[in-house]
């Protein structure tokens, strides 16, 4: 099989660092959020002379309710739901090979549990509430453990079976970065995430559960924010700077474009998987909801220079400027390249033995026939007619012909080590984002010719179209094809396949 340079999803080395100075140096930079630029100062404490070795308590935490500045005073706070007291999503960092250890205590009056999306994790530790775990109830905890196989940018999104979309909504959301054994040497090393939040005029937020919200786009916001704050996020760095950009859209429903202005940008990993380098076509990448970018840049030389990230929202809306100042790095590194490959994923998919499936998403809100006739002879100025919804709120989406619920049954089941080919069908009248659980896929083109040159977990297919992903089914337990735009999962959008 052959696959074609590598080209931005449209249509779907220096010395090392020890991680202790690349937090120092990216605190120095401004360019941590607030907790990590804490860890990246705190001291660190002396081993006790002659104890014994033992495993630490596992850190708490404590999901709970908070309060946000969203919009400038004198308008109030806005009641959130936030991890440890802090309005910062938690940026978890560990090195490969590394386990990951939290106890998630419950202090909201929800169910919970997390996903870790995009990681290849045990199928215990999915966080997928009401399949892989029981929802952790109010005022209990959870132990998630599991080491990463891979390095990499993944996001902690709350996972429960007709219960995400308010959590979510409220503000929990994360992220985990697994760095490489040797990264690549950067000056900082920096994560985004970004959330957006439906408001009240008083800065409170609107009612969660409306079927429309889910029958249509989602929970769309009318405020974003990067790393807890609204935008724009602004830093300041050295010029000459070298940074490694994590990119992470934990929003609940809300996909847009991005467009890089000021800087030229190269594509490190998609989906925290390493690819070759590559400059975004048209210096725009998509970011559906659950997409991650790794994204190394070089800021300009000169000081005052202003490079921003930008969504392609209205007539655009700036996430995060970097402005240079300060001296000049002038340490000289070569050329961006490849961060290196992930070797523990297959060199090839053999698909001629191949299972192959069908997936077909159906359901959602629609024009009805006389207003899309009346549409027809209507003045070129006036609004196209608005979609409804009058069928079960509960089940407004099914895959398949069913609208998924706790006790659903696998679609298919294969053994470890086949390789599966599933065809999804979009005949749905919006955009799908989708995630495969535990397993990373390849787009595949559309005569088994080859597939693009990225791994991929999360991707959007496009209303009325067909796309064909190809996967190594080698992880057991049961595992979800889930939309990520979360009102849709709570209504019934996603299915679940098993390998024994």
């Amino acid at each position: 099989m052959t696959s074609s340079r590598p080209v931005p999803p449209t249509d779907p080395r220096g010395g090392t660092p020890s991680r202790r100075t690349l937090l120092a140096t990216a605190a120095a930079f401004g360019l941590l959020p607030e907790a990590v630029q804490a860890q990246a100062t705190a001291p660190e404490k002396p081993a006790t002379p002659g104890s014994a070795p033992a495993e630490a308590a596992p850190p708490s935490l404590p999901a709970a309710p908070g309060k946000a500045r969203l919009r400038p005073e004198p308008v109030a706070e806005t009641p959130i739901w936030c991890f440890d007291g802090k309005t910062v999503p938690p940026l978890v960092r560990i090195k490969l090979g590394q386990p990951v250890r939290l106890k998630i205590e419950n202090r909201t009056y929800k169910p919970l549990s997390l996903h870790w999306h995009g990681v290849r994790n045990v199928n215990a530790m999915d966080g997928v509430g009401g399949v892989t775990q029981a929802p952790i109830q109010p005022g209990a905890d959870f132990l998630y453990q599991f080491t990463p196989p891979d390095a990499g940018t993944y996001l902690i999104r709350p996972l429960v079976v007709g219960g995400s979309s308010e959590p979510s909504g409220r503000g929990l959301a994360g992220m985990l970065i697994v760095e490489e054994a040797n990264p690549p040497l950067v000056d900082a090393d920096v994560g985004l995430v970004m959330q957006d939040w439906r408001l009240e005029d008083d800065a409170g937020l609107m009612p969660f559960g409306q079927p429309l919200f889910a029958a249509t786009n989602g929970r769309l916001g009318n405020l974003v924010t990067v790393n807890g704050k609204p935008v724009p996020d602004t830093f300041a760095a050295r010029p000459g700077a070298r940074v490694r950009l994590r990119l992470g859209n934990a929003c609940n429903a809300r996909g847009t474009r991005l467009r890089f202005e000021g800087v030229k940008v190269y594509v490190a990993a998609v989906d925290g998987q390493p690819t070759d380098t590559f400059e975004p076509l048209r210096a725009t990448l998509p970011f559906p909801p659950g997409t991650r970018y790794d994204l190394m840049v070089d800021l300009p030389e000169q000081e005052g220079a202003t490079c921003s990230i930008i969504a392609l929202v209205g007539q655009g809306l700036t996430l995060a400027t970097v402005t240079t100042k300060g001296a000049k790095i002038t340490d000289k590194r070569p050329p961006i390249g490849p961060i290196g490959e992930n070797k523990r994923l297959p060199a090839e998919i053999k698909l001629q033995n191949a299972l192959r499936r069908d997936v077909v998403i159906t359901g959602g809100a629609f024009v009805p026939k006389a207003a899309k006739e009346a549409a027809k002879d209507a003045p070129k100025d006036k609004p196209a007619p608005e979609p409804v919804y009058t069928g079960d709120p509960q089940k407004i989406w099914s895959v398949n012909g069913t609208s998924a619920s706790t006790g659903l049954q696998p679609i298919f089941t294969v053994k470890r080590g086949q390789v599966v080919v599933l065809a999804l069908r979009n005949e749905t009248a919006f955009p799908q984002a989708l995630h495969l659980h535990g397993h990373c896929f390849r787009l595949l083109h559309p005569l088994d010719d080859g597939w693009e040159p990225y791994w991929l977990d999360t991707f959007q297919l496009l209303e009325g179209r067909t796309a064909r992903i190809g996967f190594l089914a080698d992880n057991p337990g049961r595992w979800l094809i889930s939309a990520t735009v979360l009102e849709r999962f709570d209504t019934g959008l996603w299915t679940m396949f098993e390998v024994t």
